[in-house]
């Protein structure tokens, strides 16, 4: 150590009672350090010992079947949902959020997975968009948000409590999320809207960047009437409060709807990360107090969840250390069950179980690693466009011909922030050789598409020898690396 200051600073003094002095008025340093770290750690760990002991609870996760095991071992999966109750605000809370007191709304906007792994490795926020069409286990298909409405509306219904009834919708919700992802949900975590508002205010707000003006002429419906309350200028504010609440459920207006809203979710909690991390409120036991006081009594927990460790690993989360991804899904849809019109998000089933082995470190698709990639003038490529450039569909197609791939279809779809190679199972070889000229590009197994399919994003990568295009591997048989298809929280951006 003290070589290292010598080094940095200027040659040491030749005279030992200098070199003494020095020394002795290092390790004072370094003694108040310490006694000023243990002191706040003290105040720290009494503020969290209050603060967890007032925590209400619900009911415990359902153990695994007898027999089974957990499939991620012992990786720790925390459920993680926003509901629209606003018991307890304060008059003037109520009418800084433009609401009454409805006393408890089941309305589910948010929910996420925090995935921990337990080597240490990075965290993994999962968002489940709220309009994804999936099976609710006992009561057939549903957009996802109805399986907390269903288990809390049967409780009620059955006299029980208002604590059990959300209990009730939370474990109707894991249930739902099991069995589309094959995970197992091990905790899980309810933050009520005005908690939400309460912690966005105890943090001084976050930065955040709209790529356009957001305000009640572009969020409305075809009367003008204004849903979210959002109004931003184009460019970085800093929100808090309604305006928080507003950035974050807004949906109506953005070019991808429910999906636009999870990125702004995933975002905003990126900003929130960082301005903790940057505001030192972690490591100041007085900002952590107020921020803790936020949260309160809007939240609700299962009974084994260890909020200390959850607080260390936000803290690791604080410093960059997470990820956030969504559910493979083929973005917005309307169907019509019954008859009746109705908009969702379709979930791209096939492609989950290759979502999840990549969460957990493993191959998306193990017979991949089998197959050798087939002759280009055997595979027929679908090309869509998922980004607003005119025209990249047809400038790759024509690339991929010049490269002897034959060319179906040339469209548009969905917005994509990932260029992917999606394939059917059984053209694995096929969609080797089209990957082997999209340098980065994911190869995702999926049942929704016919043949092998080039869904070019806004990560800019482009079939090789297209301007633009990412260059070539320098070195034959490298491997490409993977696009950057997640949110960052050291590189946020701006937003739609």
């Amino acid at each position: 150590m003290a070589n290292e200051v010598w080094d940095i600073t200027e040659p040491p003094a030749r005279r030992p009672d200098v070199r003494r002095r020095l020394r002795v008025g290092l390790r004072l340093t370094c003694a108040a350090l310490s006694f000023v770290i243990l002191i706040g750690s003290g105040l720290a760990w009494a503020t969290f010992q209050n603060f967890t002991n007032s925590v209400p609870h619900g009911a415990a996760v359902p153990a695994l079947a007898d027999g089974a095991t957990d499939p991620d071992g012992k990786d720790q999966n925390i459920l993680l949902v926003g509901n629209d109750s606003r018991a307890g605000a304060t008059a003037a809370e109520l009418k800084a959020l433009s609401t009454g007191n409805d006393g408890g709304s089941v309305n589910t906007d948010t929910m996420m997975v925090l995935h921990i792994p337990a080597n240490g490795s990075k965290a993994t926020i999962i968002s489940f968009p709220r309009d994804s069409w999936v099976s609710i286990p006992g009561h057939g298909k549903g957009k996802i948000n109805s399986a907390y409405g269903t288990g809390y509306s049967s409780a009620k219904g059955a006299g029980q409590s208002e604590t059990a009834a959300q209990s009730a919708g939370l474990i109707q919700t894991i249930k739902t999320i099991d069995a589309l992802t094959g995970l197992h949900v091990d905790h899980y975590m309810q933050v009520n809207l005005l908690g939400f508002y309460r912690i966005s205010n105890a943090i001084g707000g976050v930065a955040v960047c709209l790529l356009a003006a957001q305000n009640p002429n572009t969020d409305s419906d075809q009367f003008g009437r204004g849903y979210s309350g959002i109004n931003l200028p184009k460019g970085v504010s800093v929100i808090k409060g309604s305006q928080a609440l507003a950035f974050v459920r807004q949906r109506h207006g953005l070019p991808a709807g429910d999906l636009d809203r999870v990125r702004r979710q995933q975002y905003f909690l990126g900003a929130a990360f960082r301005r903790v991390t940057t505001a030192g409120v972690l490591l100041n036991p007085f900002k952590l107090h107020d921020l803790l006081n936020a949260v309160g009594s809007s939240l609700l927990t299962d009974p084994s969840l260890d909020l200390l460790a959850l607080a260390r690993e936000f803290q690791q989360m604080s410093a960059g250390k997470i990820t956030f991804k969504t559910i493979p899904n083929d973005g917005p849809q309307v169907i019509y069950p019954d008859g009746v019109e109705t908009a969702i998000v379709q979930v791209d089933t096939a492609a989950m179980a290759g979502f999840i082995r990549q969460l957990q470190d493993k191959p998306a698709d193990p017979g991949l690693a089998g197959v050798k990639a087939a002759d280009p003038a055997s595979v027929t490529v679908d090309v869509l466009n998922g980004t607003s450039t005119a025209g990249l569909a047809g400038h790759n197609a024509d690339q991929l011909r010049r490269l002897g791939f034959k060319v179906n279809a040339v469209d548009s779809t969905t917005a994509s922030a990932a260029t992917v190679v999606e394939y059917p199972n059984g053209k694995q070889a096929q969609a080797k050789a089209l990957g082997a000229v999209v340098t980065g590009a994911q190869l995702v197994q999926s049942s929704t598409v016919a043949r092998v399919t080039l869904v070019l994003g806004t990560d800019h990568l482009q079939v090789k020898g297209v301007p633009g295009s990412t260059p070539a591997p320098s070195r034959p048989g490298q491997p490409a690396k993977k696009p950057a298809v997640v949110t960052k929280t050291d590189d946020l951006g701006c937003i739609n």
